[in-house]
């Protein structure tokens, strides 16, 4: 099983766990309705498409509603630090949720005990917590942004809205932050980095690096960087090994990008439309 958890911004939205259905009018999770907007919406969108993309079962959905209040976010801690080992979980990716050190503790402990441990991928919130509880390294898989390789870099902060300045400042040379996180020990085997290049990582090195097609206009599409997560949670659990999973992932988000011509008004929907081609296109070509 794949499963895909998260927090989504509907307030009340009680702990839901089901398959995830796609259709171009949204998803839905155990047949409750969710918006593809961004976030894990969107994530869950691009996993359903790899998924169907290289034959294997759509991933599973763990969603609760959080508009900060952390109710949500807590329910999907808990309930995965009881359950989890019941679940037959095969890859695990943990999207946005609120940090809480003490929960995701819990989570990993319970994953600790189990037979087999699942692959485990994080982006977000939950690789915040999954470095500032010192567990970078107990996961398998990350898909930062620069300024959260920053975040990954910085071995005193906790969080990345305390990135010391002089690291921050560092963007322009993703490569040191890359070197800098991995010899703190804050990140995973397998890394994603993503910007202008994307930067694909294992055990320290840089092993691939992609920067075309080059669409500028992509840079202020929220939710962009959420399919490049999905994508790589679908062909993991497809059999992919992980740096050509990135590969892929990388490669598509761009055609599909390109394919759509977007405007910097664009919503993340219009590139979906484009993904399964792009996927092909870019599936092939690895």
């Amino acid at each position: 099983m794949l499963l895909l958890a998260g927090s989504v911004p509907i307030d009340k939205m009680p702990l839901t766990i089901g398959p995830i259905d796609y259709s171009p009018d949204g998803i839905t999770v155990d047949g409750h309705p969710l918006p593809i907007n961004r976030g894990n919406e969107a994530m869950m969108t691009a996993a359903c498409i790899a998924c169907d993309y290289f034959g294997v079962e759509r991933p599973v959905g763990m969603v609760a509603g959080d508009i900060g209040t952390r109710q949500g976010s807590e329910a999907i801690y808990n309930h995965l630090a009881k359950h989890l080992p019941e679940m037959g979980v095969d890859v695990m990716t943990l999207h946005y949720v609120m940090p809480d050190i003490k929960l995701n503790n819990k989570v990993v402990e319970t994953i600790k005990k189990m037979k087999n441990k699942p692959v485990l991928i994080a982006d977000a919130g939950s690789m915040y917590v999954a470095k500032a509880g010192g567990h970078a390294e107990f996961y398998d898989i990350f898909t930062p942004d620069l300024g959260e390789v920053a975040f990954l870099a910085d071995e005193k902060a906790d969080h990345p809205s305390f990135t010391r300045g002089f690291i921050f400042h560092m963007e322009s040379d993703t490569p040191e932050l890359i070197r800098r996180a991995y010899e703190a020990g804050n990140a995973p085997p397998t890394m994603f980095v993503k910007g202008k290049t994307d930067y694909v990582c294992h055990n320290g090195k840089i092993v691939h690096t992609i920067d075309s097609p080059s669409v500028e206009t992509m840079e202020p599409i929220g939710g962009t960087g959420d399919l490049i997560t999905g994508m790589i949670s679908g062909m993991v659990f497809a059999g992919k090994n992980h740096i050509e999973a990135c590969l892929i992932a990388g490669r598509a988000n761009r055609l599909a990008g390109e394919l759509s011509n977007p405007t910097p008004a664009t919503q993340i929907d219009s590139i979906i439309k484009f993904l399964p081609e792009a996927l092909a296109k870019a599936a092939s070509s690895v």
